[in-house]
């Protein structure tokens, strides 16, 4: 179901983007992989330690962020003020392990799925989950997210 869904979100966004699904030929998947999980480990790793400004120089200025819950967010100093606000002392977020999967996006960057946790930064106990899709964008060298869709969040304790 996973597959499924990642698949259609990547069709949905390609088709918002006009961009083909085909691979480039210069960026083997495995090294795609490789950054693109290096790149979210970093942004969240800022994001965990309340590090805003570094966590900012990985979203473009206009990054549109869907949360399920909390709407659209069409800047990103709303998302850093929305992490400020939300996440900063408060939870931290870890990466659900094998659940990362990248898909190149041809002439444009990647696509990147995940399951996160969110744990609460006093107790440590992991209270919710949740799963995201990115959209990379590697323009002069640098790696930027243009959208962030986070959606299906629950709690841990509840059956989904």
């Amino acid at each position: 179901m996973n597959k499924y869904l990642a698949g259609v979100l990547l069709v949905i966004l390609a088709w918002l983007l006009n961009a083909p699904l085909v691979v480039r030929a210069d960026t083997p998947p495995e090294d795609l992989t490789q950054t693109i999980a290096r790149l979210d480990a970093e942004f969240f790793d800022a994001y965990n330690r309340c590090e805003l400004e570094k966590m900012a120089g990985y979203m473009i200025d206009d990054v549109e962020f869907y949360h399920d819950m909390g709407g659209v967010t069409w800047k990103r100093q709303d998302v850093v003020d929305g992490v400020r606000k939300y996440i900063c002392g408060k939870v931290r977020r870890e990466l659900v392990e094998g659940s990362l999967a990248v898909s190149p996006i041809k002439d444009f960057g990647a696509f990147e799925t995940a399951e996160h946790r969110f744990c609460e930064t006093d107790t440590g106990k992991c209270v919710g989950i949740a799963k995201t899709a990115m959209l990379w964008r590697l323009q002069d060298g640098k790696w930027q997210m243009t959208r962030i869709i986070s959606y299906d969040h629950r709690s841990l304790e509840s059956p989904h």
